[in-house]
């Protein structure tokens, strides 16, 4: 971007900061930026399906404001396309806050723009820890891969698992992973007998199963964006005989998420995965966010945990507006989530009142079938979990 267009972005940027929304019955607009097409398409969709479901519960105003949602493609990931995004939406749409972002390098492009245009932005799923670190307006209601990770390292060394292969994602979200399990697993007395980074195009899985059959792990611990890349990966790794092997297989949720599970089959019976939400969480604020995303228009069938992230952004944006009576005052909105606690359809979560991350409830699940149908059973519960990379710090 030429000198010219900078200067003339952020003098836009900063115009739109001047604008205090009114308090009197207005529209205050949300922008929010997610995989709406494409191979990640789905998980868009449960955006949409969770802000849905939350305006179908409690209406689509606060007080007497009107929420309109925005919403934008950010198809896959494509950080300077994402900030073309979010600038549109800052600019032009002159949205009040931002939400949404399913990747990481998205989320880490749209940072900077935060702070000059005074926008806060709920972030619904992108997982790499420092996110929340790249400005003081950014609040996330998904979860981290540190997070995620560490109890199943923990588990792993339970099991009896003494040797571990690592296979991740060569970008930022994988790193975290690889270093959350190998910190935690090896802190157990385990062994990482090998790591391997994949790139995020990888459709071919096999040589990373011989690679990992020759190592002589006795588990593999993975992790890929959830989409068509983990149900190509556990199909090679039935396919390539590591499960017939003995080698068992564990990762983050994504992995196995609840619309993935037909195409797996009973092959995947006894996957374990640790994750903050499982469609099949018996809870009655979980039973009641299911009836919600139907009563909205969405299908139980293609919930996936973006939709619960998206659920409860929806709640935070709320309460932000509500205590700033729709102005536009990004200090006053982030101070009023900090700290906040709900029970959500995942379980007890509260916001970190310094980290702005969501605290949660990690479940390990086995994956299993009820009444004829495959889910992500929970087995165990490690409660209120932090996000173990920044609280080290």
């Amino acid at each position: 971007m030429t000198m010219r267009k900078t200067t003339a972005l952020l003098s836009a940027l900063a115009a739109v900061s001047l604008m205090a929304t009114p308090a009197s019955a207005d529209v205050i607009k949300v922008g929010v930026i997610g995989t709406m097409s494409g191979p990640f398409a789905l998980f868009g969709k449960n955006f949409k399906m969770g802000i849905d479901a939350w305006v179908a519960e409690h209406g689509n105003k606060v007080g007497g404001h009107t929420v309109e949602f925005v919403y934008r493609d950010e198809e896959s990931a494509n950080p300077a396309r994402s900030k073309a995004l979010a600038q549109e939406l800052i600019v032009k749409e002159k949205v009040q806050y931002l939400a949404g972002v399913y990747f990481t390098p998205d989320a880490m492009a749209i940072a900077p723009l935060l702070e000059e245009s005074k926008t806060p932005l709920v972030v619904m799923n992108a997982a790499t820890s420092t996110i929340v670190q790249k400005s003081p307006y950014i609040v996330r209601t998904s979860f981290t891969m540190w997070q995620n990770t560490v109890p199943s390292a923990k588990v792993a060394k339970r099991l009896g698992v003494k040797k571990a292969a690592i296979a991740v994602t060569d970008y930022a979200p994988g790193l975290d992973v690889e270093a959350a399990f190998k910190t935690a697993f090896e802190a157990e007395g385990g062994q990482v007998v090998e790591a391997i980074r994949m790139p995020m195009n990888a459709t071919d899985f096999s040589p990373i199963m011989q690679r990992i059959k020759d190592s002589g792990a006795d588990a593999l611990f993975t992790f890929l964006p959830a989409g068509p890349p983990t149900l190509a990966f556990v199909k090679a790794y039935i396919g390539n005989g590591l499960k017939d092997a003995g080698v068992r297989l564990m990762s983050t949720g994504d992995l196995t998420t609840e619309p993935d599970l037909p195409a797996i089959g009973d092959a995947g019976l006894g996957i374990l995965t640790t994750f903050h939400y499982a469609v099949s969480h018996d809870s009655p604020e979980n039973k009641h966010f299911l009836k919600m995303i139907e009563k909205a228009g969405g299908k139980v069938d293609e919930v996936t945990m973006t939709a619960v992230a998206a659920y409860d952004g929806a709640r935070l944006i709320y309460k932000m507006i509500e205590a700033t009576n729709g102005k536009r005052d990004p200090d006053k909105a982030i101070a009023a989530v900090k700290g906040m606690s709900w029970i959500s359809p995942r379980g007890p979560v509260t916001i970190d009142p310094e980290l702005r991350h969501i605290r949660q409830n990690i479940y390990l699940r086995e994956v299993a079938k009820q009444d004829g149908k495959l889910i992500n059973k929970e087995i165990e519960t490690f409660p209120n979990q932090p996000d173990w990379a920044l609280q080290k710090q």
